[in-house]
């Protein structure tokens, strides 16, 4: 039987009311079932339903101490801005909805009129649009597919959709990339980008003020291995040339940053490592617990601005930074009767 709006919007006060009470007051749950003549299993139940619908935000972050010396190591370290990190959850699903919400929180708190966002593809970046639980201010902001679409990435992680989901939460507009994610070859790619709806939509993705994007592991998990852009075949096969993640889809590149020559180069429509950088402020988020490596690596290459990742994948990254930064190199003092002097 459905509900007449009027009865929706009683049931949705008396819900309000009751996650109130219970979260803000600390009135238990069997006092809430005594006041308002209902069960305790119902009491339960329109507790759940308050989060799920945004009512409740329940927002668990690591002591600001702790996240505070971690942050202040990678700026040290890697010369980023901000490390933004969320507790560690053993469901992987509420690993990426936890550092979403913290990635959305942060935006908007920098988002201003007139900004424009650069979106990147995939499930961290998607699911950032899905974590802003209360209604953010609306502001005039652009998002911008800053990679062309496939259609195995579906709804959730593809970037026009994305772009479509931020502009509906924070106010503003979406603007989409006309064009394939992947191309079957470099000349292909350089005569789409000659099309003036391409190019136009590519020259506003690399005005942007922030970039939204992921990190890839290249593992057989990926997104690439998922749209059936790499076989689990040629996964191996990069990882064995040294190969251990990417950005945004396109440049890869190994531990410790240098760029790795993969038979998708060049074939990607979407902005390049060398673009990304003149962006002001590149967010990436990972949450996978397996992307520590790819997350160092994508440190190194000087790209990222703002890191968004777990509590313990920032712990393994400056584990791994330790076991693997080249050694200075030796300088050798001269001889005392040298007549050169070190340089």
């Amino acid at each position: 039987m459905l509900q007449r709006p009027d009865e929706k919007d009683a049931e949705l006060d008396v819900m309000t009311e009751i996650a109130a009470l219970y979260y803000a007051d600390q009135v238990t749950q069997e006092e809430l079932s005594q006041r308002f003549g209902m069960s305790r299993a119902k009491i339960g139940r329109l507790l759940k339903r308050a989060r799920e619908e945004g009512i409740v935000e329940i927002r668990v972050r690591p002591h600001p101490g702790i996240a505070g010396e971690i942050e202040k190591e990678f700026i040290r370290r890697f010369g980023i801005d901000r490390l933004i990190v969320a507790v560690d959850h053993r469901d992987q699903n509420m690993q990426r909805q936890a550092l979403a919400s913290l990635v959305a929180a942060h935006l908007n708190r920098v988002l201003r009129d007139g900004m424009i966002v650069a979106v990147g593809m995939g499930r961290n970046v998607g699911a950032v649009a899905d974590g802003i639980l209360s209604p953010a201010s609306p502001r005039s902001v652009t998002f911008v597919s800053a990679i062309g679409g496939s259609l195995r990435a579906g709804e959730i992680m593809n970037p026009d959709h994305i772009c479509r989901r931020l502009a509906a939460r924070f106010g503003g507009e979406s603007e989409t990339l006309y064009a394939p994610a992947l191309v079957d070859s470099p000349a292909i790619r350089d005569i789409l980008l000659l099309n003036d709806t391409v190019r136009q939509t590519m020259d506003r993705a690399r005005r942007a003020d922030i970039a939204l994007i992921g990190v890839g592991d290249l593992s057989e998990d990926s997104n690439m291995v998922r749209m059936g852009w790499f076989t689990p075949q040629e996964v191996t096969e990069a990882r064995l040339s040294g190969t251990i993640g990417d950005m945004m889809g396109y440049d890869f590149f190994d531990i410790q940053g240098q760029p790795s020559s993969r038979p998708l180069q060049g074939r990607i429509m979407g902005l390049t490592t060398s673009e990304l950088r003149r962006i002001p402020n590149v967010i990436a988020i990972a949450s996978e617990s397996t992307k520590a490596a790819g997350i160092l690596g994508a440190l190194r290459t000087g790209t990222i601005n703002t890191l968004a990742t777990s509590l313990s994948n920032a712990h393994t990254v400056l584990s791994l930074d330790d076991a693997t930064r080249l050694p200075r190199p030796l300088v050798v003092p001269p001889a005392a009767d040298s007549p050169h002097p070190v340089r």
